[in-house]
Order: structure tokens, then C-alpha cells, then sequence
């Protein structure tokens, strides 16, 4: 690491030189107290004695080598403060490569070489995925599934993995994103108030067990992405919080040194929190192998406390430019996705033309109108008709990923499936239509986990996943039907490959708002795909269009089916019949209520022309 430039904000190893780092000579403990009097190690082999450490560079980094250390041994630093008014505590280390279980709080040298990974042909072939299928699994690790034998519920990495990685490819995920994996002190923050950013969780293992699991995710065609928190730690007094008896890390006090969380926000400013989070998300991508970083509450780096009245805080901005920019020099295949619910122009831009470099961004716009649309009574979404066409109308400004993620399954907002307007039986074929709306719509996908099961109940993070589910008929043939249109979308290049392109996408029909009918076409090269919705309950409704350069409709998915728990008979032949019109075909359809079609167009399209 070049310690000059550490200070001015631009390194992205500060790992491989602050922390605990096992050597020939012993274990090499450094940390950074700039405003401290005094540090001191207190290791667990010495029987918790302070040991004095030396000041090595002005900037304030203290340094001390201890021959008998070992990995797996527990250590804190006791920073004493240089001014009087603040408490000598100790701290587990901003750089620890492993942690105590909560509530314990100090930190564990481990060995980051103690793994190799047999993921090469997987990292060599990664790249490209805005021409692929990207259909993510978001998972929080605690509660996916409860393990009986372990008093908190909870498998290791090492022992989820096969488990996890069956499931998703049985169901058509091909990746997973965790929920934060950072060490953090309470459960119920999921992860995202961190006090341990260079920390693999205890609750499930060692760093070794977690690139276990992405180790086995690769091998199996699974990638693995992180959520990632650039922008506020946990206020805890043994970790970040005044470090040194100042606000080392955080904004000076009631200068907007705390979230609407209650947590301490980063201060960007600073060169050495620029690194410090910059290595951290480097560390993630490199050390472990993960595929790319969901960055949490992007909207707060690029506006002062995410009010936009309050203007662009440009520490925040130029952090993401600075970070993206440097991450794709590093990692060129991985993916960096902004979680931003702001209308900020050019998240997704490249830095080099004024943009924050992202790769995707997520589309909160599209996710609230058609939550809110399919809440609405049938009788009314006439009215509301173009809240399901009003996406595209915006979607070439960003690489836009569609979210249906954990913000949108708990604290009193109910599950997918309970946002569906009617009963019980109305909301299946509603959440059925749903679905097949969003992987026809570009942008790339994810959903979470038990959305594919029917859930009714909200997630929280002390229970597993309602698997008991699938013993009733409604929510098994849901299961089918998620996994159907899964595989459906991660074969069908129609459904990936034009994602941000204009040849790719086209509204074949959005102008049928009193039979609330639409029809999408995606494409491809010659791979076509025609998609009919119809999102009224007032009976069956007859549908007649016309396709241009075809020769004939295949029927290839119908959300009615009765194997999918609907009302519409599986036909043995799935070819439909047309009447042949000059320049392509005419179709007449019956669309019962709730339901939409997948037709595959036969006929080649010539190029350039719908």
C-alpha cells in the first residue's frame, strides 16, 4: 500500500497493510489513531496485558509485531485519547479479517491464505453480462433455512452451500445476492449497520467457509453478489465511533454525523475513509471472488442526507466516481449496482463522461407503479392504464435493473402476493401476470427469496422461509410456475440479449386501456417473443392483432393453466391459427381474466424492422 496515497483517498489494498497480517517473523498488528495519546494490542495469547505499540508515521499509524501470535487468536487495540473529555475504550480493528460473535466484540487474526479457490474457468468467463441473463436470488442467510441442530438456527457457509446452491438451480435463479455478510452487533439491522467492514459474519463462519460457499456457487454456474454499505456504520463505542476519541470516520458532531437510522454516516471528505471503504469493497470482489456489490442507500452519497433540496454533496460523488472508476480497473468483469431511488442523471454512466460508473441501477419508479397498480381494483386500472407503460418511456436514460427485493416484503407492506388486489384466490393469478410483466419488461432481475413460494407472511429475520407452503395446491403450482418462467427467461436470449437496446424491446400494442390489454414484443437476432397481459377481471376478454413478418404464433406459456392453479386447459397442440394479411399474420385470442400469454413468433424479422 502507498501510504501517501492512502491519505489523499485513492488506494484500494489498505487491507493487505493495516490490520493483522501473519508473517515469518510473527504477526504484524497496524492500526490507524491519528488523534490517539496512546495504543495499545491486547492479544489473547498474552493474557489480555496492554502492549505498548509504536507511532511508525506521522499520520498517526501504530505498528507492533508479536512472534507467538497465532490465527485464530482474539485481539483488541485500547486507544487512549489525546484530550480529556473522551473514555479510553478498546476496539476491535477497522481491519479485522474476523470477529467474535455478538455480543463479544473482539477481533480474530485470520488467515486469508487458507483457502484455494477452483472457480477459474467461472472467473474467466463472467463477463458480458449486459448481453446475458441475470436473474438474481436475494437472499438473507439467517433465515433462509433454519438449521435444527444449532440453538440460533443457523448453518455455516460451508453447510448452506449445497443446499442453497440445489435450490436455486432447480428453481432458474442463476445468481444469488446476500444481504450483507459484514460482522454487525444486532440481528435485526440485517447486516446494513456494520462494525466489522473487512469481517465475514461470525453467526455463519470464517472467512475460509465463505469462500467455500462462493467457491461452490461458481462451480455450480451460480454468481454471487454482495450488499455492500459505503455510507454509515454502526454507532457502537468498541468499533468505528470516535476510534480515536474523535470523529475519526463520521462527520463532526451535528454536522450530520447521524442517518435517519440512528447510525454514523461516513464522512467522504476524508481521504482515509475514502481508502478504508474503497478496500473494503475491493477486498469483497478480490479476496472473496464475489461477482459484483449491491451498494446500499446510494441517494444519501449523492445528495446531503438523500434531500435533494439540501443540493449534491460532492464528497459523495466524487467517492462513487473515484471508487467505480477504480473497481473496474481491478475487477473489470465485476458488476457495481446502485441502489438509488433518486432521479440523479448518469449512475450509470462512465466515469469518463461525467457519470458515477455503475453498471446498473435499480428501477424504484417501475417497482412502485406496478406494485401500485396491481394493488388498485380491477374496475379503475383503465384509468391507470399507462402506469405500466410509463417505464419505458425513461428506461434508455439508465442501465436499469427491476427490483422486487426485501424493502418491499416487511415493516407493514406485505408480501408480493399480499399486495394483489381481492382474496385469496384473486391474488394468485394477479401475482401470476405480475411476474410475467416483469421478465418481459427489460432490465435485469431479482426477486426475494420466498417470493417464489406465495408468501403471505413478511419476512423477519427470526424465522425461516414458509416451506410448509408447498403442501397446499395454490402454492405449489405458483412454485411451478416462478420456476417455469425462470427457465423460460434464462433460455429464451429474447428475454436478456436486447435488454438496452432498441432493437429489443417494443410495445406491440398499449393502446387498449378500457380492456386493459397490453402486448410486448422482445427480440433478439431471429429469437422473437410476443407477450400478452391482461389485467382486468371482467370476464374473458377477445383479443385480435396482427404480427408483422410472421408465419405463425407457438404458445409457449399461458399463467391460467390449471398445473399453474388456474382456469384454462392446457392445450396438446400449441400452435395457433391465423389468417394470413399482407406483411405478416392476424390472430384472434381469448385472455380470461388476469392472465397473460407467452407466444414465440415463427418468421424471420428483417433486420432493424419490427
Amino acid at each position: 500500500m502507498d501510504i501517501h496515497q492512502f491519505f489523499l483517498g485513492n488506494v484500494f489494498d489498505a487491507y493487505t497493510y493495516f490490520g493483522a497480517h501473519i508473517t515469518e517473523r510473527g504477526v504484524v498488528f497496524r492500526t490507524l489513531a491519528p488523534n490517539a495519546a496512546e495504543v495499545f494490542l491486547l492479544w489473547e495469547g498474552g493474557g489480555w496485558e496492554p502492549l505498548p505499540m509504536q507511532k511508525i508515521h506521522n499520520g498517526g499509524i501504530y505498528e507492533i509485531t508479536v512472534a507467538d501470535a497465532l490465527p485464530g487468536e482474539m485481539y483488541k487495540y485500547r486507544i487512549v485519547p489525546n484530550h480529556d473529555g473522551w473514555e479510553t475504550l478498546d476496539h476491535c480493528d477497522p481491519y479485522g479479517f474476523g470477529m467474535e460473535l455478538r455480543p463479544k466484540t473482539a477481533s480474530i487474526i485470520r488467515s486469508l491464505d487458507s483457502y484455494r479457490f477452483h472457480d477459474a474457468a467461472w472467473m474467466k468467463s463472467r463477463g458480458g453480462h449486459r448481453e446475458k441473463p441475470v436473474n438474481i436470488y436475494e437472499v438473507h442467510l439467517g433465515s433462509w433455512c433454519a438449521n435444527p441442530d444449532d440453538p440460533n438456527g443457523w448453518y455455516t457457509y460451508e453447510e448452506i452451500a449445497p443446499k442453497l446452491v440445489a435450490y436455486v438451480k432447480q428453481r432458474g435463479y442463476n445468481y444469488i445476492e446476500f444481504m450483507p455478510l459484514n460482522e454487525h452487533p444486532a440481528d435485526c439491522s440485517w447486516g446494513y449497520q456494520g462494525t466489522g467492514f473487512f469481517s465475514p459474519t461470525s453467526r455463519y463462519g470464517t472467512a475460509h467457509q465463505l469462500m467455500q460457499l462462493v467457491d461452490i456457487c461458481h462451480r455450480a454456474g451460480i454468481g454471487v453478489l454482495l450488499d455492500f454499505v459505503p455510507v454509515h456504520f454502526a454507532v457502537d463505542g468498541y468499533a468505528l465511533n470516535h476510534y480515536d476519541g474523535t470523529t475519526l470516520y463520521e462527520y463532526p458532531e451535528k454536522e450530520d454525523n447521524y442517518s435517519e437510522w440512528g447510525s454514523c454516516n461516513f464522512i467522504h471528505a476524508r481521504g482515509e475513509v475514502c481508502s478504508f471503504l474503497q478496500s473494503s469493497a475491493n477486498y469483497w470482489l478480490s479476496v472473496f471472488h464475489f461477482d459484483g456489490l449491491r451498494m446500499d442507500a446510494v441517494s444519501r452519497l449523492i445528495y446531503w442526507g438523500g434531500e435533494e433540496h439540501r443540493g449534491v454533496n460532492p464528497a459523495g460523488t466524487t467517492f462513487l466516481q473515484r471508487m467505480n472508476q477504480g473497481l473496474h480497473q481491478l475487477q473489470p468483469t465485476a458488476m457495481l449496482i446502485a441502489e438509488d431511488s433518486s432521479n440523479y442523471s448518469g449512475v450509470t454512466k462512465p466515469v469518463e463522461q461525467g457519470g458515477l460508473g455503475f453498471d446498473y441501477k435499480w428501477d424504484m419508479g417501475w417497482m412502485h407503479d406496478t406494485l401500485d397498480y396491481f394493488r388498485q381494483y380491477p374496475w379503475v386500472r383503465h384509468e391507470m392504464y399507462h402506469k405500466l407503460t410509463f417505464s419505458m418511456m425513461y428506461f434508455s436514460n439508465e442501465y436499469y435493473l427491476l427490483p422486487l427485493s426485501h424493502d418491499e416484503n416487511v415493516h407493514g407492506k406485505a408480501t408480493i402476493l399480499q399486495k394483489m388486489f381481492g382474496d385469496y384466490d384473486q391474488k394468485f393469478p394477479q401475482a401470476r401476470l405480475l411476474y410475467l410483466y416483469m421478465y418481459a419488461h427489460p432490465g435485469k432481475k431479482l426477486v426475494f427469496m420466498g417470493s417464489e413460494l406465495g408468501q403471505f407472511r413478511e419476512w423477519t429475520e427470526t424465522r425461516q422461509q414458509d416451506w410448509d407452503l408447498l403442501q397446499y395446491p395454490a402454492h405449489d403450482a405458483f412454485c411451478h410456475f416462478i420456476t417455469e418462467l425462470n427457465q423460460l427467461y434464462l433460455h429464451e436470449p429474447a428475454l436478456s440479449q436486447g435488454d438496452y437496446t432498441t432493437e429489443g424491446f417494443r410495445w406491440a400494442d398499449c393502446h387498449q386501456a378500457e380492456k386493459c390489454i397490453y402486448a410486448i414484443e422482445r427480440r433478439a437476432g431471429d429469437s422473437r417473443l410476443l407477450i400478452l397481459l391482461h389485467t382486468s377481471d371482467e370476464g374473458t376478454q377477445r383479443y385480435t392483432f396482427f404480427v408483422q413478418n410472421c408465419t405463425g404464433l407457438e404458445l409457449v406459456l399461458h399463467t391460467d393453466w390449471e398445473r399453474f392453479h388456474g382456469q384454462t386447459e392446457e392445450p396438446a397442440q400449441k400452435q395457433l391459427m391465423g389468417d394470413a394479411v399482407r406483411g405478416g399474420m392476424q390472430f384472434t385470442v381469448e385472455l380470461p381474466p388476469f392472465s397473460g400469454m407467452l407466444l414465440r413468433v415463427q418468421g424471420k424479422c428483417e433486420q432493424g424492422k419490427h
